[in-house]
């Protein structure tokens, strides 16, 4: 008698956070995972000889060939109740407007930018430091990817009006001027995540940059590391 073949699925994730989820929850789900993490092994050939069901975006940081979109069913975790918000660093842009919880949603890629039908979406709430935020976020997208593969949930179209975010630049994470101690804390914490860059003053020659926060009333502690603005030439 023939075993029946296990049903093939990929999770693609850049950040060490979309590692570790894989590793302690989602590669042991029903099914055969494999694990994507470097944009040049998303490629056709890899994907063709897996030939997987669902391929699931954790976190990504470049576009998606059109041709993997076209070709199989691929899930992104974006941190808004699309469609508004659609757009590039969800989280940041949804701190600095004031927003205190989202939802994350499950949604099917195509060539536009967040613009695919929902298959779920969850309540997320955004207190703590980005990098705690997206550990959430991980643990959240893990139960949403157990619930459609068991489900096999269809998609539907988004509905309501749409609302881009644009994606924020690392000069932009320089502190601007705020109204208050409260929205200097979360411009800190919406960038103290490994790989982003940090909020940051200038000051004569160096640059002071800001981690790690704790608001006790009208007061912030936090890390602060200091560097010498500018490349420094060699003697």
């Amino acid at each position: 008698m023939k075993r029946k073949k296990k049903t093939k699925y990929v999770v693609v994730g850049c950040k060490p956070w979309s590692k570790s989820i894989f590793d302690s929850r989602i590669s042991r789900y029903p099914g055969e995972w494999f694990f994507i993490r470097r944009q040049k092994n998303l490629t056709e050939k890899k994907l063709k000889e897996i030939s997987p069901r669902y391929i699931f975006f954790l976190h990504w940081s470049w576009k998606v060939p059109e041709k993997i979109i076209k070709n199989y069913e691929c899930i992104c975790f974006h941190m808004t109740d699309v469609p508004y918000g659609r757009g590039g660093t969800p989280l940041q842009n949804l701190i600095i407007r004031g927003h205190e919880k989202t939802k994350l949603t499950a949604l099917k890629m195509t060539e536009d930018f967040d613009a695919g039908s929902v298959y779920l979406k969850k309540p997320l709430l955004l207190n703590g430091r980005a990098e705690e935020i997206y550990f959430r976020v991980n643990n959240l997208a893990a139960d949403m990817i157990l619930d459609i593969i068991k489900r096999k949930i269809n998609p539907r179209q988004q509905r309501g009006k749409i609302t881009i975010f644009k994606r924020r630049k690392p000069e932009e994470s320089e502190i601007p001027k705020l109204k208050n101690v409260k929205k200097l804390y979360d411009f800190i914490r919406m960038l103290d995540a490994k790989g982003y860059p940090k909020a940051f003053l200038k000051y004569k020659d160096f640059i002071f940059e800001f981690s790690h926060p704790q608001l006790f009333k009208n007061e912030i502690n936090c890390k602060t590391k200091i560097k010498k603005n500018g490349k420094q030439k060699n003697k």
